[in-house]
């Protein structure tokens, strides 16, 4: 990347000397030749940036969850079926299927929640945790261990009832939604004091 970047940069400087030395003949003022410049290495520059990672986290997350899940990655869309890429990508785009900000706790802190997995198909560990920013440290909570790969998602506050009909959950923050597409969901709220959820249909 830094030798197709170092490339790019010296062809432009050539380039841009070459265009001077013919523009300097026909008139063209220093001003005119600087703006031609800068607008020459915003395009070159843009031309080499790489593409943004959606699943990508701080480092000082990276180190946490490294030390707590050893070989465990956040789930990715390769990871996905591609029945359950179709319908993720319908929803929610190219975003990470497995991780998600979210104001889980109301403290407008960074928080995070993602889906951790190791192994192959078909025995998938899987762990949904919540992580939080207090001050200069992360605290990790697990909150479901469970198999496949699931996607994860945020949703508003509100009222939420199970798929029975025998309990539901008024959230008063945004909430976690885990879910396993042609299965079913589960949403998860933080209460001020534990993490409550309830089961929704899929």
């Amino acid at each position: 990347m830094h030798q197709h970047l170092s490339k790019s940069m010296n062809l432009f400087a050539i380039n841009l000397l070459l265009f001077s030395h013919e523009r300097h003949s026909m008139g063209f003022g220093p001003r005119v030749l600087l703006g031609i410049g800068a607008l020459l290495l915003l395009a070159a520059s843009t031309t080499a940036a790489p593409p943004k990672d959606p699943c990508a986290i701080p480092k000082t997350l990276q180190s946490e969850l490294a030390n707590s899940y050893p070989g465990k990655t956040i789930v990715h869309l390769s990871d996905l079926s591609e029945y359950d890429k179709k319908h993720f990508r319908k929803d929610h785009g190219d975003r990470c299927p497995g991780l998600v900000g979210v104001d889980f706790y109301g403290d407008k802190n960074p928080t995070f929640a993602l889906v951790l997995i190791s192994g192959q198909n078909p025995q998938i560990d899987a762990k949904l945790v919540v992580a939080h920013q207090i001050g200069s440290r992360w605290d990790l909570r697990l909150v479901e261990s469970t198999d496949g790969a699931p996607v994860v998602w945020r949703d508003r506050p509100g009222k939420y009832d199970d798929i029975y009909g025998e309990k539901s959950l008024r959230a008063t923050h945004q909430v976690v939604v885990l879910c396993w597409y042609e299965s079913s969901a589960i949403v998860y709220s933080w209460t001020g004091k534990e993490i409550e959820k309830v089961w929704l249909s899929d």
